[in-house]
């Protein structure tokens, strides 16, 4: 079967289209979710016909596997973006005035954030935005690499470098301590 082949794509397309489908929604839950990745996985096949290679396996079994890693795909991004949300949610609960907190603990604490921002202030901008999308954003390397459009270790190497960096920065003992 020649994929570049519009009738043999054709062909293709309504054999596996159900099973891509099928694979998709069986990781995401989602129908508009599955039909996006059933579509995505055909036009990848589209654009690209020669990456399938008929000696390596069947072509279902090609398709449904793109499928499923796009799914999962997708699926982390859902829950690293719901992560951030709690995290979110976390932050701006810790930020209510509690009856139980005392003046001068609260007065600590601002210095001690004031503190943690000029710090990440004083990372080089690429480290910055990797360290914040990491920990704040709860971003994997890998999802870091694909948004800033660099290599999987450089995006590594830039959340490694500014933890070491910050870790400097704020070692015991330096933080400030309110008086």
């Amino acid at each position: 079967m020649d994929l570049s082949n519009p009738a043999d794509f054709s062909r293709a397309y309504d054999e596996h289209s159900r099973g891509v489908y099928a694979a998709a929604y069986r990781i995401l839950g989602n129908a508009a979710q599955a039909q996006d990745v059933a579509q995505d996985v055909f036009l990848r096949v589209w654009r690209n016909p020669k990456k399938f290679d008929a000696r390596r396996g069947e072509l279902g079994s090609y398709l449904k596997l793109m499928a499923r890693s796009r799914a999962l795909d997708l699926w982390r991004e859902g829950q690293a973006a719901g992560r951030a949300s709690d995290r979110l949610k976390v932050v701006v609960a810790q930020d209510e005035p509690r009856n139980e907190v005392r003046p001068d603990q609260e007065a600590e604490r601002d210095d001690e954030r004031r503190f943690v921002r000029r710090a990440l202030g004083a990372l080089p901008d690429a480290q910055r935005e990797a360290v914040v999308l990491a920990y704040y954003g709860g971003l994997t390397a890998d999802e870091i690499a694909r948004r800033s459009g660099v290599p999987l270790g450089t995006a590594k190497s830039r959340i490694r470098l500014g933890l070491a960096k910050l870790r400097d920065e704020v070692a015991p003992g330096a933080v400030p301590v309110a008086a």
